[in-house]
């Protein structure tokens, strides 16, 4: 992703790339109302019922959405653990924006700070520090995280395309659930969106708060991060935390064949296909240092 081969500019003092911010972000009160009414929407499952063609609905909108947040926001925004086109690249960020995250500026950003200041209370986000309920999901009503540090991802706001999906992130959940619900009606909106939406929150809260208290440590961070297996299969490999606050960097963050990474399965088979290139993996001393720590536990 150079800028040779893909042009790119400043971002605008005015018109459609006026700045990172949109709308919602100066009011608290309508972000909230979407919150937590499409919580409350969750018991809309018993008016419609359910079925296995909804149940498999509701897991294919789970797994592709939670694919944009781990394979796009995640391991590429944030950490650039491998390389794409320009066009690829805001694929992945719309993708990512439909499991309702806000933008991929703002994710990605606050992301970067969560490493920067891992487990600090007041300066890392969602820090465990600041209680269970704070890093799981008290700190997206938290207005100093609000803004997008546009200063922690430089490289990616001074594209234009991705200020504007940054700014106007309701846009491609909002054009999910009116297509689910074109295709398929109420059934369809409510296990398509609703549910797959609050099951994506939690799940990646959970990385944020469970996978800081509950695993195995195989590595001495100075945070408190620790891999999680449940949360490994369910966030398709974010469960690897400790793994991955040892070395940021890979774009596989189960390091031992045991360790089951789907997102980064997916991300190879798109290698084959010319979409993505340069993965970044974990050098083999970070890898047998942690299969050296398990063995010294076992004996």
């Amino acid at each position: 992703m150079s800028d040779t081969a893909h042009p790119i500019r400043e971002i605008h003092t005015d018109g459609p790339f006026a700045g990172a911010e949109g709308w919602w972000a100066e009011h608290e009160l309508p972000a909230r109302i979407v919150y937590w009414g499409i919580h409350a929407a969750c018991l809309l499952v018993f008016v419609v019922g359910v079925s296995p063609g909804l149940l498999l609905l509701l897991a294919a909108t789970f797994f592709v959405r939670m694919f944009g947040i781990t394979g796009g926001y995640h391991r590429y925004f944030a950490h650039k653990s491998y390389k794409t086109g320009r066009v690829f690249q805001f694929l992945l960020a719309a993708l990512a924006s439909s499991a309702t995250q806000k933008g991929p500026l703002w994710w990605a950003g606050h992301h970067r700070g969560h490493h920067k200041y891992a487990d600090q209370p007041g300066k890392d986000v969602h820090s465990p520090a600041d209680g269970f309920y704070y890093a799981h999901q008290g700190w997206i009503f938290d207005r100093r995280w609000d803004k997008t540090p546009t200063a922690q991802i430089r490289e990616f706001s001074r594209y234009p395309e991705l200020v504007w999906l940054n700014r106007w992130y309701p846009v491609p959940p909002a054009l999910l659930a009116l297509a689910l619900f074109l295709i398929g009606g109420l059934p369809a909106l409510v296990w398509g969106f609703v549910v797959s939406t609050v099951l994506l929150w939690h799940t990646t809260y959970a990385i944020n708060s469970i996978c800081h208290i509950w695993g195995r440590r195989v590595y001495d961070t100075p945070d408190t991060s620790r891999n999680n297996w449940l949360f490994g299969l369910l966030a398709l490999g974010e469960g690897w935390h400790n793994n991955h606050h040892f070395y940021c960097a890979s774009v596989r963050q189960g390091f031992r064949w045991w360790e089951i990474d789907v997102t980064y399965y997916v991300l190879k088979g798109l290698e084959k296909l010319g979409l993505v290139w340069d993965l970044r993996e974990p050098p083999a001393h970070v890898v047998n240092s942690g299969a050296r720590r398990d063995l010294a536990k076992a004996a």
